[in-house]
């Protein structure tokens, strides 16, 4: 979840994130644009989840 999705991949990419570094790089492969910060949470919970991985593998081929 993030205002500047260009930002947050840059530093995701330069390591700067210390719970995603050994997966680097990254790259966009999806994106929503959500109303409120709680919507965007709470979908970002969802994706996260179980029936979320699974609407990602369907969804996404993650």
């Amino acid at each position: 979840m993030t205002k500047d999705l260009e930002k947050r991949i840059a530093t995701h990419n330069r390591r700067e994130v210390k719970s995603t570094k050994a997966f680097a790089p990254w790259k966009i492969v999806h994106k929503e644009e959500l109303s409120t910060r709680l919507d965007a949470r709470n979908r970002e919970k969802y994706l996260k989840s179980a029936a979320g991985r699974r609407w990602r593998k369907n969804n996404l081929g993650d």
